[in-house]
């Protein structure tokens, strides 16, 4: 049988890493347990000054339209129902259904108790040093529906 050579790149699959929800919430639910609260959310917010920073500089200069792209591609990435609305002061976004609580309910993993961090605290660190600040305005434990509120700081 003559050798067959496949050559594969990793852009050629659609990229999907539903299993990490289960490993941040166990994550976020040892912090908790250990630590305490805080610790969860100096943990999210470190990760999120590092490794969205390209993220938050484009926030700085592109603003709402930077950060409805990002949970756009998001959504779209993991098969989640978003809507925005936006002028130039505000962006909401509405989401029916967290994908990720989703998933977890679905395989039987716990969801850790501040799993809602993942949004509040990560949007909170997205617009650190922008003229931009977040709210949490609803969160639902059961389904991760959400409405987050970005806004224009006041001076």
């Amino acid at each position: 049988m003559p050798k067959e050579v496949l050559t594969c790149r990793a852009g050629d699959n659609v990229y999907l890493h539903r299993d990490f929800h289960g490993a941040l919430s166990c994550g976020l639910d040892y912090l908790h347990r250990v630590y305490g609260a805080e610790a969860v959310r100096e943990y999210l917010r470190g990760f999120t000054l590092a490794f969205y920073a390209p993220l938050r500089e484009e926030i700085k200069s592109a603003g709402l339209d930077a950060i409805r792209r990002h949970y756009e591609k998001v959504y779209q990435i993991e098969n989640g129902e978003i809507e925005f609305s936006k002028n130039e002061e505000e962006l909401l976004l509405r989401v029916r259904e967290s994908p990720a609580v989703k998933h977890l309910r679905a395989q039987g993993y716990p969801v850790a108790t501040l799993f809602h961090e993942t949004v509040k605290t990560v949007n909170e660190a997205l617009c650190e040093g922008t003229c931009w600040a977040t709210e949490l305005v609803e969160y639902d434990e059961q389904t991760g529906r959400s409405v987050q509120r970005f806004y224009r700081r006041e001076s």
